[in-house]
């Protein structure tokens, strides 16, 4: 009977902890099937929708860079999931990595958009499944209290210049928010625009395209012209909304075949599998887990939490013939009714020890979920990124 990889991975019951030695499997058997030496780098598009800033910005550069220095790997696959944030993080990933290796790869099997497709068109090859996506460049700026596209601001601006041209005036709305508008910040949403195409078409010309030697049609030997032609049309095409109508817009494969060279994942199955694997393994990390960000290389893992909370020490419970287990008394309160619930958390023993040892435990948890017992409440709570959270935090394994 065909089971989904989710359902294979729920299945099995795994903590983060287990979740993080899947990942780094994964890895190592992604590095033997192609030869090539995977960097796994992964934000949590959803928290960011909950206000945690998952963006990709100079911290991760100094992360990435700190991670791979020194490493005698003369290429790199780098799989990225990112919602976009500063092209000027971008430039300078792209930059190092280039430096560091001779060759510079991505895989995209979920989300790399906005400043994450700027860094993806550094690559020298680019690696894409049917559920990965690219989207349009243009840069995010802040205008008031908010972000918005640099191509929808300019558009925008530029239209009600036209108006006003041809009537000699504006409505007062638009006349109120024209005013709020200083010619620095225009002058820096046009550089923003034109900051995105720069980067990207001298990146295309001189990585992606530098193997580019025959057309595939006419068979006819390509010119550093050619490769310049191309790489504006993509920059061009790339930063330009009336082609995407949003800056959020998902570009596939077959979006962007006919100015790039992409090689499609799913051509190869063995290959197809584990890319497949990876990004579920990383949507259960981030799901049962209070990680924003993960960065995977070689033996080495990082992950940035939000909002850590500080986990009581264990304390030894004395047992018979000189042994003692050390257990965690969790207080969680329900966000309902307001109760506060003990529950003990034992370190180091099975479930099957806790039975055979008479240890006391909360009979409202089961399989990780907290049930109120409280009279007319019976709200279920989720204990799973709280026991997860404890367990990154001692590097042991919590029995509930």
């Amino acid at each position: 009977m065909f089971m989904s990889i989710m359902n294979e991975y729920l299945s099995k019951r795994w903590s983060v902890l287990e979740y993080k030695k899947e990942l780094q499997r994964l890895m190592h058997e992604y590095n033997e099937k192609t030869g090539r030496n995977l960097f796994i780098y992964a934000a949590d598009t959803m928290k960011g929708i909950r206000g945690i800033d998952v963006s990709l910005g100079q911290d991760d550069f100094y992360t990435i860079q700190d991670m791979v220095r020194g490493t005698g790997k003369k290429s790199i696959d780098f799989y990225i999931e990112t919602p976009g944030g500063s092209g000027i993080a971008a430039e300078e990933i792209a930059k190092y990595l280039h430096r560091i290796f001779d060759e510079v790869n991505f895989v995209i099997a979920g989300e790399a958009k906005s400043a994450g497709t700027i860094l993806v068109l550094s690559g020298d090859n680019i690696y894409m499944c049917d559920t990965g996506s690219l989207g349009p460049i243009d840069a995010q700026v802040r205008i008031g209290r908010g972000m918005v596209s640099a191509y929808d601001y300019k558009e925008w601006v530029d239209e009600k210049q036209k108006e006003a041209a041809k009537t000699g005036k504006l409505n007062p709305f638009d006349a109120i928010m024209v005013a709020q508008i200083s010619p620095g910040e225009l002058k820096g949403v046009i550089n923003s625009l034109e900051f995105a195409k720069d980067l990207v078409t001298d990146w295309l010309k001189r990585y992606k395209f530098k193997n580019w030697t025959i057309t595939q049609g006419r068979k006819i030997p390509v010119t550093d012209e050619m490769k310049e032609e191309r790489a504006v049309k993509v920059a061009e095409k790339l930063c330009n909304h009336t082609n995407w109508r949003s800056h959020g817009r998902s570009l596939k494969i077959d979006d962007l075949k006919d100015e790039l060279i992409i090689e499609d994942i799913d051509r190869i199955p063995e290959v197809s599998d584990i890319v497949h694997r990876i990004k579920t393994v990383i949507r259960l990390i981030f799901s049962s887990s209070t990680d924003f960000k993960l960065y995977f290389w070689e033996d080495l893992q990082i992950a940035r939490s939000a909002t850590v909370a500080n986990v009581p020490g264990p304390i030894p419970i004395p047992m018979a013939e000189n042994r003692s287990v050390p257990v965690i008394n969790f207080q969680i309160m329900c966000p309902k009714c307001k109760k506060m619930h003990k529950i003990p958390g034992y370190i180091g023993i099975t479930k099957e020890d806790v039975k055979k040892l008479g240890l006391p435990i909360n009979n409202q948890v089961k399989d990780g979920v907290l049930l109120c017992d409280t009279a007319g409440c019976g709200m279920a709570i989720d204990l799973k990124p709280t026991l997860n959270q404890a367990e990154t935090q001692i590097k042991k394994e919590i029995v509930i």
